[in-house]
């Protein structure tokens, strides 16, 4: 008896695909389970260590929203919403093919619910609808790490911008599965804005301003969640010859960065965070939720300059940072250049100082923060200045001589020629966007402790001020 063709198949079809479940599952059985590696989360700019592991595994990352009151200027203080307690929150760093066990607690003091969207995640939301908590509670998902590359993380809670401006971004990094060359220093910075009810440095609490989120009017632009924060103790460190792999991402929520080094020109950039890399690049462009893997080999010793080269963000909204480089000088690359003075300059005429009251520790604190973030980037964290382009500010007879002076240059600017030390100076000095007791604390901190002098103005003097531009 000939049996029917269609059921013939279906016995085929069955078998088959009984045989197809067998082979899965013995397939599954001979899986071994990956190894549990707890991150190790640390707080930027520093990051994980490179992975020099060859296998997946499984990698547990424990995450808490904390909301803090901490200072974003000198003076000034705001309540960030952060993960793990930092701006931008600490780097996550996998290999490629690892499975991603993230741990989400929102901590019970807290005010608002929070959720996360890794940029790195292949699924709908980024896990936001998986990790979306109120305060007191705790969530967990898995994802499957599949393209390498640089990822930002941020809160995606309605409304999203806000909770981003308030500080809840960071990155993930996933490593090719070949892993990464080996570098000498590697840094994780990011580039965020902030809006607060008082002007840039305006003292006291200040709160979040939604308006000016919405029409893009930031207060702030800063790297790493504070005004100076890459200055001062901050200060990022190399070594000449070393060769420096920094992670820069932008957390927005608004605006992109033009990243730039002053001193340096890197020598490969990963485009968006990729995998594809351009080389000998100035300036980088990146865009909010964004991020770029720059390489850079700093050649002489002195002070290479973070910015966004949308300058006045850097010089008028904090967007600055400073790496200290240490080593012999090189003339043969940077040479210190030949000056000789122009004839028939005369010296200023000596202006008699009014009695100023001591600075107080909290006052000299201030003066040196605002110093560090404003000044530093072109006079040198020791105030030496740069040979033939920025007068000194240390040791210097002209800010001795003509301390209210500079307090003027300071509020309205100046350009033209300046002679300081006998050395001729000629460029331009922009007004610097500071209130009364910025301006007045860091005046006195340069007299105080770079020219060994006293305090030298007030800032109701400061006030006068503004109402008179400088001859």
């Amino acid at each position: 008896m000939r049996s029917h063709p269609l059921r013939l198949a279906g016995t085929c079809l069955a078998t088959a695909s009984a045989f197809i479940v067998l082979c899965s599952v013995s397939a599954n059985a001979a899986q071994p389970a990956l190894p549990v590696i707890v991150q190790e989360l640390v707080a930027p700019p520093a990051l994980p260590p490179q992975i020099t592991r060859k296998t997946p595994a499984r990698v547990v990352v424990n995450l808490t929203v904390e909301e803090i009151e901490r200072e974003i200027a000198p003076g000034t203080r705001y309540t960030f919403w952060t993960f793990g307690g930092t701006v931008p929150g600490k780097m996550i760093r996998v290999r490629e093919g690892d499975t991603v066990e993230l741990n989400l607690q929102n901590l019970a003091g807290n005010k608002l619910p929070h959720n996360i969207d890794l940029h790195a995640v292949t699924g709908p939301g980024g896990g936001a609808g998986q990790t979306l908590i109120a305060p007191g509670n705790q969530a967990s998902f898995t994802f499957k790490a599949l393209a390498p590359g640089l990822y930002v993380y941020h809160c995606a809670t309605a409304p999203v911008g806000m909770h981003v401006a308030n500080g809840m971004y960071g990155m993930i990094l996933v490593e090719p599965k070949e892993g990464m060359s080996r570098v000498d220093k590697e840094y994780y910075v990011m580039q965020g804005d902030f809006y607060t009810t008082g002007a840039y440095r305006a003292p006291g609490l200040q709160g979040f301003d939604m308006q000016k989120a919405i029409d893009e009017r930031p207060t702030y632009v800063l790297f790493n969640g504070a005004d100076g924060a890459l200055t001062g103790k901050g200060t990022l460190t190399a070594a000449a010859g070393d060769k420096v792999r920094m992670f820069f991402g932008v957390g927005g929520p608004n605006t992109v960065s033009s990243f730039h080094v002053i001193g340096a020109i890197f020598d490969k950039v990963y485009t968006e965070g990729g995998t594809r890399f351009q080389e000998n690049v100035q300036t980088t462009l990146v865009p909010a939720g964004g991020s770029t893997i720059v390489e850079f080999v700093p050649r002489v010793p002195g002070n290479l300059t973070l910015v966004d080269h949308s300058l006045t963000r850097a010089f008028n909204k904090g967007a600055v940072g400073l790496m200290a480089v240490s080593g012999p000088e090189r003339p043969d690359i940077y040479g210190k250049g030949i000056k000789t003075a122009l004839p028939g300059t005369k010296a200023p005429p000596v202006v008699a100082r009014a009695a100023v009251p001591a600075a107080t520790d909290a006052q000299r604190l201030r003066g040196k923060a605002v110093y560090d973030s404003t000044c530093a980037s072109c006079h040198l964290p020791d105030g030496k200045g740069v040979p033939g382009v920025f007068p000194p500010l240390a040791n210097s007879d002209f800010f001795q001589q003509r301390p209210y002076e500079m307090a003027h240059i300071v509020l309205h600017g100046r350009s033209g020629e300046m002679v300081v030390n006998g050395e001729h100076y000629n460029s331009v000095m922009p007004p610097q966007d500071l209130n009364d007791d910025d301006v007045a604390a860091v005046i006195n901190y340069v007299s105080t402790d770079l020219n060994a002098g006293k305090a030298v103005i007030t800032p109701a003097q400061v006030k006068q001020m503004r109402q008179v531009k400088a001859n």
